[in-house]
């Protein structure tokens, strides 16, 4: 899901921040509004709180670059909000084929870190979402049962449009919509859940060693996960 992301540098043209009784974002008394004309309106007050430090936080020229809260906004209001039943359609193909479920049988060091790291994820789903997915060592798509794809759809579609917003980047992020679910329902920790979703990862690096390149747009995926992670928290309250 592209973000709403039509915001620009230019010169920083205001001097007061300030947040509004219905939890707007005020510059200079003038209400922020989205791309697309919407009013920047957002649905708690800490998270209102986190938007305008983003905004008073500005030099003298505005870096669109370091404001990733009101990226996020902007995306729940114009992006997500007036398309939430293909998003969550999105949401739950990529369930489908969570990471989680797909397993190694060898190397066995490997195969014992796949279940450490992921039966939790699973067994979670099954007791809070009652959402019975299976697990295999195939490389072939296995379906996943369509109550438990039922299951999970209705946890997402109890987000607000902020949390979703956030949910999807760092499904995206981490390959993996059930780890993204666990986050959203404050059932895991944001540095567990990121060691889950690099397992595999983490195991190629003890064999071969780590590129700096690769380390480096790791270091900025982890940055922006860290930050959508406390953006949905901050959105639920």
């Amino acid at each position: 899901m592209a973000g709403a992301d039509e915001m620009t540098a230019r010169r920083r043209f205001y001097k007061v921040v300030s947040v509004s009784d219905d939890l707007g974002i005020a510059l200079d008394g003038r209400a922020i509004k989205t791309p697309s004309k919407a009013v920047l309106q957002l649905p708690t007050a800490a998270l209102a709180d986190a938007v305008a430090a983003e905004w008073a936080g500005q030099g003298e020229t505005i870096d669109p670059a370091s404001m990733l809260f009101t990226r996020l906004a902007n995306t729940a209001i114009d992006r997500v909000r007036p398309d939430r039943a293909r998003i969550e359609a999105e949401v739950t193909e990529y369930a489908g084929s969570d990471l989680v479920f797909y397993r190694a049988d060898t190397p066995e060091t490997l195969a014992q870190r796949h279940a450490v790291q992921w039966d939790p994820v699973v067994d979670w789903a099954r007791t809070a979402l009652d959402a019975p997915f299976v697990v295999t060592t195939s490389l072939v798509h296995k379906a996943q049962p369509e109550s438990a794809l039922r299951a999970h759809a209705a946890a997402i579609a109890a987000l607000n449009d902020f949390e979703l917003a956030a949910f999807y980047t760092v499904m995206t992020l981490t390959g993996s919509a059930l780890l993204a679910t666990m986050l959203a329902r404050g059932a895991m920790t944001p540095e567990a859940a990121w060691a889950a979703a690099h397992v595999d990862e983490d195991f190629q690096i003890e064999q071969w060693g780590e590129d700096e390149e690769a380390s480096a747009r790791r270091a900025a995926r982890h940055a922006e996960f860290e930050a959508c992670c406390r953006f949905m928290a901050l959105a639920r309250g």
